[in-house]
């Protein structure tokens, strides 16, 4: 009879990791973004596929596995030349364009995937993406392991207020805020009946996405822009979110706070909540109201209402840091645009090629 082998003298074998690129969205997607960080699970089939509805592209996606369970899925997208064989990846700029990871995908899991890259493409683009950003954190160290170079340029600064901390210390919102925004209120209401109302879920309708865009048309955007950065309008970027929206998952997550005066809509503050962050996307107005601050009003009123429903942290995103320091915002993570470069004469090209991608973006602020 076989004499049993003590414990002892077993070897645990390293979990197996399998990399597997195909044409398409993979159904990888939803599994690794339901086990993302909570600010990342937005990153799901439903997100990408509105993205090359609305934006056009044909995409891949790279999925790495463990034992069977993904745990990493990257679509990606041609851009640029042919020759010189980038990839990016595809999504919506807002609140940045990143890629869904597991929260213990590991470093081992990146580096498996830079192998499988380089195979199909010389470079990939990630951005705008914040610091810390799991999958930017996890590509720069792999990229430090397997020779790739990893070119950044600066996009913007980004802001976040911390509510739960404010009101903490007592100071937020002041008692002089609330008191200017019942005077604002009390004019406001000169105009017509006002009706204060929150959109979630499975209120986005067609009409839901009507009234934010009937309030783009008749807001400064149409007026001092081409239109193009209209977040809901059909020459601006409706045809994503409406796409989007038809996710029930993201549907839940995306958030409207709309102001109507009889029956009419006039502002509104339009966010995407991811756990306890909120990421604060959109908000307009009608100049007609303009004089009564009904934006302000409106972002209280949603700000106020978040925190009842256990939020914490408002990422405010980039741009106009004006209002949201008198708010209460402080500076956030940097906002960043990212290239990965494979190893050899691509790399090499990259190399001398780094002041000109960095002097491409925009002018980073001295410390």
């Amino acid at each position: 009879m076989t004499k049993p082998m003590p414990l002892a003298d077993f070897t645990r074998l390293p979990p197996l990791l399998s990399a597997s690129i195909g044409d398409g969205l993979a159904s990888a997607l939803d599994p690794v973004a339901d086990r993302a960080a909570p600010t990342h699970r937005f990153l799901r089939y439903g997100w990408f596929a509105a993205a090359l509805h609305a934006y056009g592209g044909a995409a891949r996606t790279l999925t790495i596995a463990r034992e069977g369970a993904p745990v990493l899925a990257l679509p990606i997208v041609d851009t640029g030349p042919a020759s010189l064989r980038i990839a990016q990846v595809p999504g919506c700029y807002w609140p940045f364009r990143s890629f869904p990871v597991a929260q213990d995908a590991g470093a081992e899991a990146f580096e498996l995937l830079l192998d499988t890259l380089g195979k199909h493409c010389n470079a990939l683009r990630i951005g705008p993406v914040y610091d810390r950003d799991p999958a930017l954190e996890g590509l720069r160290a792999a990229a430090a392991t397997r020779g790739w170079v990893a070119l950044d340029r600066f996009v913007a600064e980004s802001f976040l207020l911390d509510m739960a901390a404010l009101r903490a210390e007592g100071t937020w919102p002041r008692n002089s805020t609330l008191r200017k925004n019942r005077f604002h209120e009390k004019h406001l209401a000169e105009h017509g009946e006002p009706d204060w109302s929150f959109v979630s879920g499975a209120d986005w309708t067609a009409r839901a996405f009507d009234d934010l865009a009937a309030v783009e048309r008749n807001s400064w955007i149409a007026d001092r822009t081409d239109g193009r950065d209209a977040k809901f309008t059909e020459d601006g970027h409706g045809a994503f979110w409406r796409a989007a929206a038809a996710d029930p998952v993201i549907a839940a997550m995306l958030w409207a706070a709309v102001l109507r005066i009889d029956g009419q809509p006039m502002a509104f503050s339009f966010d995407l909540n991811a756990g306890a962050l909120k990421y604060a996307i959109a908000n307009s107005y009608d100049p007609r109201v303009g004089k009564h601050s009904p934006g302000k009003l409106l972002y209280y009123r949603n700000l106020v209402r978040a925190l009842d429903d256990g939020m914490t942290m408002v990422d405010w995103g980039a741009g106009d840091s004006g209002y949201k320091r008198v708010i209460g915002a402080d500076a956030g993570p940097t906002i960043r645009d990212w290239l990965f470069v494979r190893p050899g004469l691509p790399g090499l090209a990259a190399r001398l090629l780094r002041g000109r991608w960095r002097a491409s973006g925009n002018a980073e602020p001295k410390p």
